[in-house]
């Protein structure tokens, strides 16, 4: 569990947010992800409260706004798909600027585009406020299954390892004066890709071998136990809990 990886999405401080549990923010956020797409796509108000919280977190974590709107640049073939619903979604349709839209389509745009984008903040806040290695020690805390904490732990730890084995293939290949410019040079792109399988493949055998031998037996021994007081959820919960009751008067509106 010693993923020790800085990661480019995580933005170090020192505020509330940042000191709270990891547990806890993950499940603040994952309870607030589940309000939010079940509010019905009508209640446009209740969007703007929701991002309002989230906003109000990002100045509590002293998270620049720059900073959010960069990485959530990941939303961006989502946000394509929703555009193109007004033109294919049958429905009654009214024009704007001459084109026809479709009524249903623009609602259903509207709901991806809103309820993804509050989705993708609130992870991206909890990806800036939380190291790696903590997120790993929150989902263990939450007792998601050894097997896949394991597997992220290793995805974490090995992905840079691979991404620099990939970039020095690349540099053998350009400085052999190969360069990739059309559909004929993919067959070199596919053994170069399925080189670089067998060398991970190979390098997953001997990472497995190197802790069978140390004994290691199909669970990692937990290294520090993350524990939260009743003040720290409360303080985590009081993000999902107000757009519970945003939610609520949503659907009584």
């Amino acid at each position: 569990m010693g993923a020790g990886h800085a990661h480019r999405l995580h933005r170090p401080g020192n505020s509330s947010v940042h000191t709270l549990p990891p547990h806890c923010k993950l499940a603040a956020v994952l309870c607030f992800v589940v309000v939010v797409v079940s509010t019905p796509r009508t209640a446009v108000w209740a969007f703007a409260l929701y991002a309002a919280l989230l906003a109000g977190v990002a100045a509590v974590a002293r998270t620049p706004f720059s900073f959010l709107l960069r990485r959530m640049l990941i939303e961006v073939p989502f946000v394509a798909f929703a555009f193109l619903m007004p033109f294919v979604v049958p429905g009654p349709e009214v024009r704007f600027l001459g084109v026809p839209l479709s009524v249903p389509g623009l609602w259903d745009a509207w709901n991806v585009l809103a309820k993804g984008s509050l989705g993708v903040a609130a992870s991206v806040l909890l990806a800036a406020t939380t190291e790696l290695r903590s997120l790993l020690l929150g989902l263990q805390r939450l007792r998601l299954p050894p097997l896949l904490v394991q597997i992220a732990s290793f995805m974490i730890r090995y992905g840079d390892v691979i991404t620099d084995e990939m970039r020095r293939m690349s540099v053998a290949r350009r400085s052999r004066g190969f360069e990739a410019r059309g559909v004929r040079h993919w067959g070199v792109l596919a053994k170069t890709a399925g080189a670089l399988f067998i060398r991970s493949y190979e390098r997953g055998e001997r990472v497995h071998l190197a802790m069978v031998s140390r004994g290691y037996v199909g669970a990692m021994p937990v290294i520090e136990e993350a524990t939260a007081s009743r003040a720290q959820w409360a303080y985590a919960g009081a993000l999902p809990l107000t757009a519970l009751a945003v939610c609520l008067l949503g659907w009584l509106l």
